[in-house]
């Protein structure tokens, strides 16, 4: 402060003149021959026009640069909301082909199926050491009661145990509750299919002369009024036959996979009130 209250007036006085001189040199016309005062001053003026040309042309640069930044950054965010757009119609492209596929394959469960049928989706699952449960978006207002039977595409799933107007429970296939007559499909021995733990199931009362094999297919035996026959229920993994007693221990792997179920079929026959 103490500096400009002491060099003030010689500066204003300085940048006056100097204005002056640059308003006279640019006056100057250009059809003629410079006078001796005139060129006195150009002399004079030629040092301080070269770096005040490059200074413009230093800040004409900054500026024009910064217009182009800013011009690329709006580009940039503008093509990156691009990118997020198409990003996010391509996921749900690709969830409404695998929607498409899943229905397509549960479509073709339910023409094998001659009972009536309603679709179902899953919104909810109760899966812990004592329950295997899951629950679906449709209830007494579309026709289902309590016991009957629940398909996908790939096969058995469980049945209805417990049935609102709008929502039912499915007792899964796996659950130590669940009780299925079935048949082998080579052999045509028969058992109930009954759940255990990790999400498996045992063939019980199949009796050590049974012809079990690894591998095998198990299907619905139709025995009971809740499974029409033929339904896929799982696939034999292990045959175990003791030095004694009447029955082997066979365990199954079911065909559905439970816990990636996301759609199912309710067949409309059969249950109780």
């Amino acid at each position: 402060m103490e500096f400009l209250k002491k060099y003030l007036n010689p500066l204003v006085t300085g940048i006056g003149i100097l204005a002056g001189l640059l308003v006279f040199s640019l006056n100057v016309p250009h059809n003629r021959e410079a006078n001796i005062a005139e060129r006195s001053v150009l002399s004079v003026l030629s040092p301080l026009l070269q770096p005040v040309s490059r200074l413009g042309s230093l800040i004409e640069n900054v500026w024009d640069g910064y217009i182009q930044l800013v011009d690329t950054h709006r580009e940039n965010m503008r093509l990156r909301e691009d990118i997020r757009s198409l990003n996010q119609r391509v996921l749900e492209g690709n969830e409404a082909v695998l929607t498409n596929q899943r229905l397509e394959r549960l479509l073709d469960m339910k023409k094998i199926v001659k009972a009536p049928t309603v679709a179902a989706t899953v919104i909810g699952e109760d899966v812990t050491s004592w329950f295997r449960t899951l629950v679906i978006n449709r209830g007494s207002s579309s026709g289902i009661r309590e016991g009957m039977a629940i398909i996908s595409s790939d096969g058995v799933v469980g049945q209805t145990v417990k049935v609102s107007a709008s929502t039912t429970r499915v007792l899964l296939l796996t659950d130590h509750a669940s009780g299925i007559s079935a048949t082998i499909q080579r052999s045509r021995a028969r058992g109930v299919v009954k759940g255990k733990a990790e999400m498996l199931c045992t063939l019980e009362f199949a009796t050590r002369e049974e012809d079990v094999k690894v591998g095998d297919t198990v299907v619905t035996s139709g025995i009971g009024g809740i499974f029409s026959k033929g339904l896929p229920i799982g696939e034999v993994t292990m045959v175990k036959r003791g030095e004694y007693g009447i029955f082997q221990t066979v365990s199954i792997r079911p065909a559905v996979n439970l816990s990636h179920l996301e759609e199912v079929l309710v067949v409309l026959q059969g249950g109780y009130e």
